[in-house]
């Protein structure tokens, strides 16, 4: 008998991307996000802003993920979105259009653990993409987290290291902010990093016990070098801007690398799969092969669009805990302080 498809609609609303992914199985048929772009004015997201817009592109984000995903509302098998963490009020608008949209269709509805969701998108099937094998180490690092994760299986999860303050996303945008760059400044540093040299200037890495990281320390440090050095050249910026981004990126890939090698060699483990925003960063990824040569490591770097915020992460999810039946009721809530 031939298998039945199962389609699961995801829906994904923790921070400022409004998203929406149908699935067929482990396949993603169509994978929509809409960005809002006022949060670069104010140098970072406000999060009554974000939900004010989620609730203007919930509707027309679904609308075009199913159409893209040529299915129908009605064969859908169930519905899946983001519980948390995130934006309270973000949170809600996905939470809220779920359930009552799974209501109005009498489907199961599953919720997700956005923090999950960016470790399980390696498991979307896509040409060319391998999949990682158990146990593996998963690095999520974005905007608003820092975590090493050993992962034993789909929902067998253990945090083994996380930031004790700022995550790395937020590093490279204060960094950026102090330079005059714009808001997200990751992919700007990213872009002149690779124009500039590494070792130009030095910065100190946190010391920090165990796998845990630091990034409040690193980010006063490169303001105060800044300060020091305008001070005596006024010009110190403009004339280094490349060399600056370079030496900044270098550090923090430093720091994530230290605590990679430290958490493969306390575990034993050398499956190292990463994920979150930051992980599209490409000094990131290159450090991540070196260190198949170097350390013997397996790497996973999931395909650019499954990096940051997007519905087809949440879909996949979705998709593995519908095989198990494991559906949220009518009065789940959303969390915004989550954990796995």
């Amino acid at each position: 008998m031939a298998k039945q498809n199962i389609y699961i609609l995801g829906i994904e609303s923790s921070c400022d991307d409004t998203s929406a992914a149908v699935i067929c199985n482990n396949v993603v048929l169509s994978n929509v996000v809409a960005n809002q772009k006022i949060h670069e004015e104010y140098g970072g997201v406000v999060p009554e802003l974000a939900s004010r817009a989620h609730q203007q592109n919930i509707v027309p984000v679904v609308h075009q993920a199913l159409k893209q995903a040529n299915i129908t509302k009605h064969e859908l098998s169930a519905i899946a979105f983001t519980s948390g963490p995130g934006l309270m009020g973000s949170l809600l608008v996905g939470t809220s259009f779920a359930k009552s949209f799974a209501f109005g269709l009498n489907i199961p509805i599953i919720d997700v653990n956005h923090m999950q969701a960016h470790i399980l998108a390696h498991f979307i099937k896509e040409e060319n993409f391998k999949q990682p094998e158990f146990p593996f180490l998963g690095l999520t690092i974005s905007g608003g987290h820092t975590q090493i994760v050993r992962v034993d299986d789909y929902f067998k999860m253990n945090v083994i290291g996380e930031t004790i303050d700022d995550a790395v996303g937020e590093a490279f945008d204060k960094s950026g902010k102090i330079l005059g760059l714009g808001y997200p400044a990751g992919p700007e540093i990213d872009r002149r990093a690779k124009l500039g040299n590494p070792k130009a200037f030095k910065f100190t890495k946190p010391k920090v016990d165990g796998l845990n990281f630091s990034f409040s320390g690193f980010k006063t440090a490169v303001l105060y070098f800044i300060q020091k050095e305008v001070k005596k050249n006024p010009n110190f910026i403009e004339n280094n801007l490349n060399d600056i981004c370079a030496s900044i990126q270098y550090t923090i890939i430093g720091i994530l690398i230290d605590k990679l090698k430290l958490a493969s060699k306390e575990t034993g483990i050398k499956h190292i799969a990463i994920g979150g925003g930051v992980s599209a960063n490409s000094g990131i990824r290159n450090a991540l092969k070196s260190g198949e040569q170097k350390f013997g490591w397996t790497t996973y770097v999931p395909k650019f669009e499954y990096t940051t915020d997007n519905a087809g992460m949440i879909a996949i999810v979705g998709y593995l805990k519908y095989l198990k039946s494991d559906f949220a009721t009518q009065d789940v809530m959303a969390s915004p302080r989550l954990k796995i």
